[in-house]
């Protein structure tokens, strides 16, 4: 409690007091500073008073007093100035505030006629200067709580500023009355534009007044603002401002689209980092392969990862993410063969709101909205609708999406990187698949080797795996028998490295030993070796069967006109006049000579 806060009010006190009385006022605040005056007071306000003064005495006891003999009187001998004193009389109130003493008002006589009107009226005069002392602690009182009020709207701008979301709260007409600088930031307005702008010029594609007719609460919804030249797309939270009963008005929060992203991106950016270092294998065919995944990381050109099925082609996609310069962006991978047909399209591009029903309000975000800035690894492309192929050969050549139900093409910068066990030229000759597509994304070609042609990994992968089953499975298998590897080379490895990381866990589970026997593995790798050289006959293919298929595929190639078969059969490696008499024998269609 300070009566420094409103000096301005105790000095117009004090000199309603002096008016009344005929004498010289002056007060002190607590720590005996004069901060009003009246009379030759006037001159010394702003002074420190003597603490042994009456004024002191007063503070320090919390009741009035009355002097009617100046320099005579007890605490007058205790001041410094009574040999100085010109006072007939004074009369001190203390001024309290809750039970705090925050002053004192005091009345000087320096005449014997102002001494005798003070004395003479001593109840009427304490009564008086009693409620004086009450108008000041109300003033006191007011001003605390003008500044309390004061704090707690600072303290709220600040709280409201510091959320990193606009909020715009506006009355029953939708005019603006409240907002934060996150929100003015957000719609690129200046403070006086804010002002003059009801919500409604903001979300001019939404019905706002079916939203104040019902009243209710909206949670997530999307919306696009057309702004001067600078849009952007947003979802917005409303909350009606109630009091009992009555509506008066909305509260919204608004979020950019990309920062709501930015944020399910540092969710999941982070996760499963790896570098080519990780993936193990240090063969020289393996080691290839790495090396150009490596250069491939430094582009920013669209890659094609083939392998068989367990090779390890998302390890490689991550890798690529994590070494490019996009690594500290999402890595966003969407399986194209485990989503079923009619609701890939939606997982890749997302949807608006009521694009079909069970849609959610306010929409979804898709998988590139998820990567934009980072990578969407596509894997088993090669399984993917033809409907979706011209979306995503879109997507590549415009760099936009088309949400599902949506109107507006959205800018995105994805990289992507796309996978497949599928001999994708074969689909293209077959009409599964988009040639223009696999020109796109055929940019950068990686061929990850299957695990039989990488003999010399078979013993660091061993190795490797059988730690991990040991620490996953509590177990504490020392090594691997070298009738066990023997098997192992000569199984062909259909599943790849995940089939052999299977395999050794299964045979970590079945081992009762410190060391994995024959006895231990999965009856499938003994019994597909005595089937083998069956299945490898089986698996031959005739020499006029491979020529024609390579005759056809050059010619999907290069085309069907003069030049072109021309120039397929260089490719084959005979003659013009061979490759024409080929393809009448294989009933190949083609131009005429």
């Amino acid at each position: 409690m300070d009566l420094r806060k409103i000096v301005s009010s105790v000095q117009n006190v004090s000199e309603a007091i002096a008016s009344v009385i005929n004498v010289d006022v002056t007060i002190v605040d607590h720590h005996l500073n004069r901060i009003a005056g009246t009379g030759c007071y006037k001159e010394q306000v702003g002074e420190k008073v003597d603490e042994n003064s009456a004024f002191g005495f007063v503070l320090r006891q919390g009741e009035s007093l009355i002097i009617e003999n100046p320099r005579q009187h007890d605490i007058c001998l205790q001041c410094e100035n009574v040999g100085n004193c010109m006072e007939y009389a004074e009369v001190c109130c203390p001024i309290k505030v809750k039970d705090q003493i925050v002053g004192v008002i005091g009345l000087i006589a320096f005449e014997e006629e102002q001494k005798t009107a003070m004395i003479g009226n001593q109840k009427n005069l304490m009564e008086f200067l009693n409620k004086m002392a009450d108008l000041i602690s109300s003033k006191v009182i007011e001003q605390e709580s003008t500044d309390q009020i004061k704090f707690l709207v600072k303290e709220l701008e600040t709280v409201l500023d510091s959320v990193d979301r606009g909020i715009i709260a506006v009355d029953g007409t939708g005019k603006i009355i409240h907002y934060n600088k996150r929100a003015i930031g957000l719609f690129k307005l200046s403070e006086n534009e804010v002002c003059d702008r009801n919500i409604k010029d903001l979300l001019e594609e939404f019905d706002v007044n079916l939203l104040f007719k019902k009243s209710r609460q909206v949670k997530n919804r999307a919306f696009v603002y057309r702004g001067k030249g600078d849009g952007f797309r947003g979802v917005f939270d409303a909350n009606p401002i109630r009091i009992g009963s009555e509506n008066f008005g909305i509260v919204f929060t608004f979020s950019n689209i990309s920062d709501v992203l930015g944020i399910i991106n540092d969710m999941t950016t982070g996760t499963m980092i790896m570098k080519f270092d990780d993936i193990i294998g240090e063969s020289q065919l393996f080691n290839e392969v790495k090396i150009q995944g490596e250069k491939a990381a430094q582009s920013s050109s669209t890659v094609l990862i083939q392998g068989e099925s367990g090779t390890g082609k998302e390890l490689f996609a991550r890798a690529i993410h994590f070494h490019s310069q996009r690594c500290k962006k999402p890595f966003i991978p969407i399986n194209c063969a485990a989503i079923p047909e009619q609701l890939l399209e939606s997982e890749l591009f997302g949807y608006e709101e009521g694009a079909f029903t069970g849609a959610k309000r306010g929409g979804k975000s898709g998988k590139f909205e998820l990567a934009n800035g980072g990578t969407i690894f596509l894997d088993e492309i090669g399984d993917m609708p033809l409907h979706l192929q011209t979306k995503l050969l879109r997507v590549l050549q415009e760099q936009v999406i088309e949400k599902v139900g949506g109107k507006d093409f959205i800018p995105i910068d994805a990289r992507i990187i796309a996978a497949t066990n599928k001999d994708l030229e074969n689909r293209v000759l077959e009409g599964e698949f988009r040639q223009d597509l696999f020109y796109r994304i055929n940019v950068i070609p990686l061929h990850i080797p299957p695990l039989r042609q990488r003999g010399e990994d078979l013993m660091i992968l061993v190795s490797y795996l059988l730690n991990k089953c040991n620490e996953k499975l509590g177990k504490y298998i020392q090594e691997v028998h070298p009738g066990v590897f023997d098997v192992f080379m000569s199984y062909q490895w259909p599943g790849n490295v995940r089939e052999l990381e299977n395999t050794i866990e299964y045979a970590v589970n079945m081992c009762s030993g410190s060391i994995i026997m024959e006895r231990d593995l999965p009856k499938r790798l003994s019994r597909r070796q005595t089937e083998s050289k069956d299945e490898s006959f089986r698996g031959i293919t005739s020499i006029q069967e491979l020529e024609r298929k390579e005759m056809i595929k050059a010619i999907a190639y290069f085309g069907n006109t003069k030049q072109a078969i021309t120039m397929a059969a260089t490719a084959l490696g005979i003659g013009r006049a061979t490759l024409y008499r080929k393809l009448k024998i294989y009933g190949i269609k083609t131009v005429s000579k």
